[in-house]
């Protein structure tokens, strides 16, 4: 796994049931072999929040089977254990448009 990549994921509490996730923690601690990795979650329930969800459309690379949004406001960690596998990956262009809009969301950018 490396950031930018699509997962899915059996998140905790509320969005428990198995989903994609996109991986957005630094490739540097993932492959330090931490037993957690921080993802955001994606929807594809779409909703008009352009500063903390990121559209991302079909495409052979990312593996996704619906229109979807990484919500950006939902981050959150999980053990390794609870990753079924990587489907897909984001592209340049939203993984740069991502990191933007963690930048505001946590408060850095």
């Amino acid at each position: 796994m490396r950031r930018g990549d699509i997962v899915v994921v059996a998140a905790p509490g509320d969005y428990g049931k198995p989903r994609p996730a996109v991986v957005v923690q630094a490739d540097a601690l993932t492959e330090s072999g931490i037993a957690s990795v921080i993802l955001c979650l994606l929807s594809s329930t779409l909703v008009e929040a352009p500063l903390i969800r990121l559209t991302v459309e079909l495409t052979s690379e990312n593996g996704l089977r619906q229109l979807s949004q990484i919500m950006v406001d939902k981050l959150f960690a999980v053990s390794h254990e609870r990753i079924t596998g990587v489907i897909g990956r984001i592209n340049d262009e939203q993984l740069l448009r991502l990191n933007r809009m963690l930048a505001f969301v946590v408060g850095i950018g």
